[in-house]
């Protein structure tokens, strides 16, 4: 398996700051406008595995696929407009595209917390998908679950 890559935002300009865990590392530098992120590495990520954040020590995290959102809203717009000419066969073509990433792509892990992204990871069965309720309880109320899921 490939080495754990993670992707943090720069809390400065928005810019994606890609490391590679290393008991070293203490920050991250953004080569756009040199903001330095604080991270924190255990031995657990220099397995691969995740069991806490590097960038704000939280253990609630998601899996989804590896696919950029911007993108498929693009897609579905245009497949939306083309349905005027084609007769609605435009979102059947997006659909089938749309089935094949599904299955082509890799998943992925993401902080609820900070949204840091994690790629590679060796135990990443043990997440769940995204949960909107959980994530409003730690955006809006940061609320810490401590990496179990939210029960009712």
């Amino acid at each position: 398996m490939e080495k754990m890559s993670v992707q943090i935002t720069c809390s400065d300009c928005g810019s994606s700051i890609e490391v590679h865990p290393t008991l070293s590392a203490k920050n991250a530098k953004c080569t756009v406008c040199n903001n330095e992120e604080k991270v924190n590495f255990s031995e657990q990520h220099l397995k691969n595995e995740l069991d806490v954040c590097p960038c704000c020590d939280r253990k609630d995290f998601y899996s989804q696929k590896d696919f950029n959102r911007k993108l498929g809203v693009i897609l579905f717009v245009i497949a939306a407009i083309l349905s005027i000419w084609t007769y609605g066969i435009s979102f059947i073509i997006l659909y089938a595209f749309d089935f094949f990433l599904f299955k082509k792509l890799k998943p992925i892990v993401i902080c609820y917390k900070c949204q840091t992204i994690f790629r590679n990871v060796a135990n990443i069965s043990k997440f769940q998908g995204f949960d909107h309720e959980m994530n409003d309880r730690i955006v809006y109320s940061d609320h810490n679950f401590e990496g179990r899921p939210l029960s009712h």
